[in-house]
């Protein structure tokens, strides 16, 4: 771990070929500074001094959000978020699965050890259904090509589209309204064609979804809640 004066600390310093300078503060409230190959140590440094401000105010608010958002424990009563509704939590002693989804989300008790694993791959499951079946009918409604879709497990970046047209998205956006996920699909799909977010990008966006700006403001407001951890 490294610092520059007046206690801002730079965590990783990460360089690329990449041609500017960019500032990242991580849920845990460290700084991540991705910077081209030859910048100098003191060019980064001024640029995260100059950015005080900004920094603190981001880190001061993950840290609230890690507080109104606490990992999850596991236990009966917990909610859970599933395309946007909060199930209960209950730990039963036996059923098929590990866990199960009714009016409340079931987990088995010799289960609860492993709980955080069986949630992820029982949301990556249900993601891969749900954003596939939006990615097909967008497409096939729109005449998008894409190559294929796959479903990771970034914690912010709820989506993404490679060059060669393949699309992914995270498995924590099954957490929100499916309308949110749909704007999600929609994105990443007119990124096949536009690539930047120019004024084009976000008026194609528009014709596609014209109330797209609330669902950004929704994944805004309420992305953090979004996790397990």
């Amino acid at each position: 771990m490294t610092a520059v004066h007046d206690d801002i600390k730079i965590d990783q310093i990460i360089r690329s070929k990449r041609k500017t300078i960019s500032l990242e503060v991580k849920r845990d409230g460290s700084l991540i500074v991705r910077a081209p190959i030859i910048t100098p140590r003191g060019q980064i440094e001024e640029l995260v001094e100059s950015k005080e401000r900004w920094i603190r105010k981001k880190q001061e608010l993950l840290k609230q959000r890690s507080l109104e958002v606490p990992a999850k424990k596991f236990f009966p009563g917990e909610q859970f978020l599933y395309l946007g509704q909060p199930y209960t939590l209950e730990v039963v002693n036996e059923q098929a699965d590990s866990l199960v989804l009714k009016d409340k989300f079931y987990l088995t008790a010799n289960s609860q050890n492993n709980a955080q694993i069986i949630f992820t791959n029982w949301y990556r499951k249900h993601a891969a259904l749900v954003i596939k079946e939006l990615v097909v009918n967008r497409a096939q409604e729109n005449g998008f090509a894409y190559a294929r879709i796959g479903i990771t497990s970034a914690r912010t970046r709820w989506g993404s589209c490679g060059p060669k047209g393949s699309l992914n998205f995270t498995w924590r956006l099954i957490m929100a309204p499916r309308e949110v996920i749909d704007y999600v699909v929609v994105h990443e799909l007119v990124h096949l064609q536009v690539r930047n977010h120019s004024k084009a990008f976000w008026g194609e966006v528009s014709n596609l979804m014209p109330e797209y700006l609330d669902h950004r403001a929704w994944l805004r407001e309420n992305g953090h809640q979004l996790t397990l951890d």
